[in-house]
């Protein structure tokens, strides 16, 4: 069994998201991403990969397609296999957000 303090990977940069893998297997990845205030993830898509994003700390607006919702600590979105999905910091505060895909991703070019 591995585990994971969430805490040991929470850090914070002003040139951009950090973002701390967590676990990935064959059929599973997951990593914990950090946005600063202000700061934006994606837009990013896969084609085969179902994705939970779940809010740890703070607010952020999750965007998929052209749509958005803005939820807060411990909710959680899902994104379907092929949508396009963004998620940017809706605060003055740091934002951290678990996102976890199955199967894992194509790696990205």
């Amino acid at each position: 069994m591995e585990i994971r303090d969430l805490r040991d990977h929470v850090q914070f940069s002003a040139q951009g998201p950090i973002h701390e893998p967590l676990f990935e297997s064959d059929r599973m990845w997951s990593e914990l991403v950090c946005l600063d205030r202000a700061q934006r993830l994606g837009p990013i898509t896969d084609p085969d990969s179902d994705a939970i994003v779940t809010v740890v700390a703070g607010e952020v607006v999750v965007h998929l397609d052209r749509g958005h919702k803005r939820i807060g600590q411990w909710s959680s979105a899902l994104a379907p296999a092929g949508t396009e999905l963004a998620i940017t910091n809706a605060s003055m505060d740091p934002a951290v957000v678990m996102i976890v895909a199955a199967p894992p991703p194509t790696a990205r070019t």
